[in-house]
């Protein structure tokens, strides 16, 4: 257990250095090479590039980051549901005041420091998040939990979800989990990215290669600029539902980085 130091001693002009003489020389390179890898002004086709950027924006498919955001569904034989996207507790993702010394925080990053606008650097106000474990209701009742780990495609990429379980409900004859997440993904670009460097393609789209080619053709042909990305690119969904009718539990798990795992007891 690391020993307890007063507020007034950790805030002293001599604390910085007191902490940074206990810094071995491998400890100062591993954290240098850390920093390395983790640049967000690094572009594509540049050495040493790295799409994760500074922030949540992609899960590493491969499964070797250290850190990184993850998403979890339960639900048990009475209906009560949880779903919960535990991110941001990693010291690469989080930038440093210069001048002070301390993290701002995964999050706290998402702010603006142009004033005027919803998500301005204000005392008090919470920044934005791109987390959002989602419930979905009928009649008020919990019916399904679902979320993904993926900076700002996350909402893009659960609203698919959600929109093909609800759709393909009628014709599978209840809920297709697996197939709505199994099913071609895709995202956009057209805002400024929640993270360092605030990235944005107007007018882009980032599909699957297993999507429809006369879709693909349609969307160029409007006039968006379509990357084809890998077959199994897009998301990284889990998901849990329950039929408050028969009381029946399902589950399903993302293939895409075959990093989930859909259980049941």
């Amino acid at each position: 257990m690391a020993a307890r130091r007063p507020v007034t001693e950790r805030c002293g002009a001599e604390f910085p250095g007191r902490t940074e003489a206990r810094r071995t020389p491998s400890v100062r390179a591993r954290r240098a090479s850390s920093a390395a890898t983790w640049r967000a002004d690094q572009v594509e086709g540049e050495p040493g590039f790295n799409p994760m950027g500074a922030g949540e924006p992609t899960v590493g498919a491969d499964g070797t980051t250290r850190g990184d955001t993850c998403h979890l569904d339960v639900v048990d034989r009475w209906g009560n549901m949880v779903a919960a996207t535990p991110s941001g507790g990693w010291l690469q993702s989080n930038p440093v005041v210069p001048e002070l010394g301390f993290l701002l925080g995964t999050r706290l990053q998402m702010t603006w420091l142009e004033e005027g606008l919803p998500n301005s650097l204000t005392p008090g106000r919470r920044p934005q998040t791109t987390l959002t474990p989602s419930l979905a209701l009928r009649d008020g009742v919990p019916v399904m939990a679902f979320g993904t780990p993926g900076g700002d495609q996350q909402d893009q990429w659960q609203l698919h979800f959600f929109l093909a379980v609800a759709l393909r409900a009628q014709v599978r004859g209840g809920l297709d989990l697996q197939g709505a997440i199994d099913a071609p993904n895709w995202h956009n670009d057209n805002f400024p990215g929640s993270f360092h460097p605030r990235g944005m393609r107007p007018g882009s789209v980032t599909v699957e290669a297993r999507m429809d080619p006369d879709v693909v053709e349609e969307l160029r042909r409007r006039g968006h600029d379509v990357t084809v990305g890998a077959a199994w690119s897009e998301g990284r969904l889990c998901a849990v539902a329950r039929d408050p009718e028969t009381g029946v539990l399902s589950a399903a798990a993302n293939p895409r980085g075959m990093q989930g795992y859909a259980v049941g007891r």
